[in-house]
């Protein structure tokens, strides 16, 4: 059965929303899913200060920041309105309305199987309104996987040549678990494994844990090449990245690691890097 039914697709009216809503109808088109996007930003006076209006703290000031509100959902919907009338499967538009972006993508997120989430661009000035930690933090706070796409780039051909990331933690078992209608219909799937000193590992055979792994993807119909990359160490989320470069990948699977502290969402350092160079798309899962 395809446990992929509902995708939730983040949009915040910047131009890269449009290329989320097209990897999410690919990816719907495959697996016969229904596709909902959601606007989803802080609204105008929290993402924008007053002390950023150049002190315009009086009733001026708020004109100006209720209508960039305006234009910013005006061009989101217009966005959507375009797509939604091309060929390919339908989707259908929800409106986050003055709620913080992340508590409410992450409350509509826990009626979805997997969300739509693009990569952190300082650089994007319409991309105002969604902070820099949005993606971990909705990942943490729905628990459901998510799809993350490039800021850069166009993705035609998602999950045809599929890299996992394994290391035997919740985190990736999740994201393996929830990627498996993509690997089930990949033409290639590769898996990178790193052992550590505990694993008993020599380099002369796998782990049988790795066997284990093997095992699980064939019950499930996944042929998979298995790259032992040797001892886990600084520098996976570089050989990652590199690795799937290599490979011609063209989606990335692997756990997101971190946790939170004092409101603040701390992130592995593999997580961390991946998510700011990602020449990919990245399902996650925590």
């Amino acid at each position: 059965m395809n446990p992929l039914r509902r995708l939730l697709v983040h949009v915040d009216g910047s131009p890269r929303s449009r290329q989320r809503l097209q990897v999410a109808r690919q990816l719907a088109q495959s697996c016969d899913a229904g596709v909902t996007a959601m606007l989803a930003v802080d609204p105008a006076w929290v993402a924008v200060p007053m002390g950023g209006m150049g002190g315009m703290g009086d009733a001026g000031g708020v004109v100006l920041l209720q209508e960039a509100e305006d234009e910013r959902r005006r061009r989101a919907r217009d966005q959507f309105d375009t797509l939604a009338s091309t060929p390919g499967p339908g989707v259908t538009w929800c409106d986050g309305g003055s709620a913080p972006a992340l508590n409410a993508f992450a409350q509509r997120s826990l009626y979805s199987d997997l969300l739509v989430l693009g990569q952190h661009d300082p650089d994007d000035a319409l991309a105002w309104g969604v902070g820099a930690d949005f993606v971990p933090s909705v990942i943490a706070a729905s628990g459901k996987p998510a799809l993350v796409v490039p800021a850069v780039g166009d993705y035609p051909e998602l999950g045809r040549r599929v890299l996992v990331a394994w290391k035997p933690t919740r985190e990736a078992a999740r994201a393996l678990t929830a990627a498996l209608p993509m690997l089930q219909s990949a033409q290639t799937v590769d898996v990178a494994l790193w052992s550590e000193p505990s694993d008993g590992w020599d380099g002369s055979a796998p782990a049988a844990r790795d066997v284990w792994l093997e095992d699980w993807l064939q019950a499930h119909g996944v042929q998979a090449q298995m790259l032992h990359q040797g001892a886990d160490g600084r520098g996976v989320g570089d050989l990652l990245l590199s690795l799937a470069a290599d490979r011609s990948s063209d989606l990335l699977v692997m756990g997101c690691y971190g946790h939170s502290r004092a409101r603040e969402w701390l992130l592995g350092g593999v997580t961390q890097r991946v998510l700011r160079s990602m020449t990919l798309p990245v399902l996650m899962a925590h």
